[in-house]
């Protein structure tokens, strides 16, 4: 059999096939199909960026296999994307949901492959240099993938010395908090946990299993809570009032009561799960643990220099830097202090609890898709409470966690005999010690 039989009977069988499709005998007649469709395209019902080529026959397809990602009996054709010319009126910066600030282009609008361009994402400082944009120039643009508008060079022999060279503010544009570049990254990040730009992303990681855990508070309803300026900032959740939540679309007197009790018991969370809650960048649930345990209150924290963090074991200067970085902030002192007046769990001082050693030793892999936990975050779940994560199944793994569409590794598991958990099995281990 052959993909051509199978996609002619499909086609008798009254199924939609694309029309365009030919059978080809050799490296010259593809190349005379594939340059046929070069212009051609642009005919189209729909936008392409491409030509899937395939071996024909089933038994050579067969033969040829396939990597763990693709097969080795077809590829795509990309035709280069269609480019126009237009003008840089100005540039401007965007605040994403984790603080990101993007310098972006606004362009004179021009039509590129079937849409009209009026911006055009710079990604960073060193994108801007390495291109050599400046505001009022004239540029080449393009649709990365046919998608993304994107600017591709400068015609330099058109500046007629009225351009201008962008630089990229101190502050955030949003909040007017300092905006700092990190050792090892391109992006500027705004250092604001109250930042408006941010909220959504922040109060999510906030909220979640492994921060303060307020089960009711997902995604939908801090979107909703947002919508109607109900929070500002994860501090505002704790002065959540029972009309407040009431009023939200479905929900009851129960469920009020359920959310407004999540969120009281919230505020018994030992310090590491508000470390971590706080969203501070680097500090995933395992380096919240060193810290809690090595400064044993959130206030000789916040006092603590660099040098003081780094002096911890297994910190380095980055994480140092960016937990510094924090606690200067005057918008991130003013929600914590947001947060005291609330009654959440500061610390007392003293060392909070010897590390957890559930997992003392032990050697785990993780696989399949997790409905609470991200793979990173399980991962520092593990390593926080002893264990280690490698990305292989040996006759050396001690344990499997396996989620939804778990796959080979799984297999292998089976066949070695390795003890296989899932989440809640996970979720009960952890939670038990």
């Amino acid at each position: 059999g052959s993909q051509s039989e199978m996609l002619e009977y499909l086609r008798k069988m009254g199924l939609r096939v694309n029309p365009n499709i030919i059978t080809v005998r050799g490296m010259e007649q593809m190349r005379q199909y594939v340059e046929s469709w070069r212009d051609r395209r642009k005919e189209l019902s729909y936008e392409t960026d491409g030509i899937v080529l395939k071996v024909d026959d089933f038994s050579l397809q067969r033969e040829l296999g396939q990597t763990s990602r693709n097969p080795r009996w077809a590829a795509a054709f990309k035709f280069p994307p269609e480019q126009g010319i237009t003008t840089v009126l100005d540039i401007k910066v965007s605040v994403g949901r984790t603080g990101t600030l993007t310098p972006v282009a606004e362009l004179k609008p021009v039509k590129v492959a079937g849409s009209t361009i009026s911006h055009a994402t710079l990604h960073n400082e060193d994108e801007i240099k390495r291109k050599g944009v400046m505001i009022g120039d004239t540029v080449f643009i393009h649709k990365a993938g046919d998608v993304i508008p994107e600017i591709v060079s400068v015609v330099a022999d058109k500046r007629d010395g009225t351009e201008k060279e962008f630089k990229m503010p101190e502050k955030c544009p949003v909040c007017g908090s300092r905006a700092v570049r990190l050792d090892e990254e391109v992006a500027l990040r705004c250092t604001s946990m109250a930042c408006p730009a941010q909220q959504f992303e922040r109060i999510v990681h906030f909220a979640a299993k492994g921060g303060m855990d307020i089960d009711g508070l997902g995604p939908a309803i801090v979107e909703k809570l947002l919508e109607r300026d109900l929070i500002k900032d994860v501090s505002d959740i704790y002065y959540l009032k029972y009309d407040d939540i009431f009023s939200l679309e479905n929900f009851k007197e129960k469920s009020t009561e359920n959310l407004l009790q999540a969120i009281e018991d919230s505020k018994k969370k030992p310090l590491s799960r508000l470390l971590f809650a706080l969203g501070i960048r680097f500090v995933g649930s395992h380096t919240a643990d060193l810290l809690a345990d090595n400064f044993g209150d959130l206030d000789r924290l916040g006092k603590a220099n660099f040098d003081e963090v780094q002096a911890i074991k297994e910190i380095g200067p980055r994480i140092a830097e960016s937990v510094v970085d924090f606690f200067k902030e005057a918008q991130n002192r003013q929600v914590i202090e947001k947060l005291r007046t609330a009654g959440l769990d500061f610390g007392s001082g003293k060392k909070e609890i010897e590390r957890k050693e559930a997992f003392d030793g032990r050697t785990f892999v993780l696989t399949g898709k997790l409905e609470n936990y991200s793979r990173d975050r399980a991962g520092e779940i593990i390593e926080g409470f002893g264990g280690r994560v490698t990305s292989s199944v040996s006759k050396n793994t001690d344990m499997v966690l396996a989620g939804e569409d778990a796959g080979s590794k799984l297999d292998k598991a089976r066949r070695l005999n390795i003890k296989i958990i899932n989440e809640n099995e996970f979720q009960e281990m952890i939670e038990k010690d």
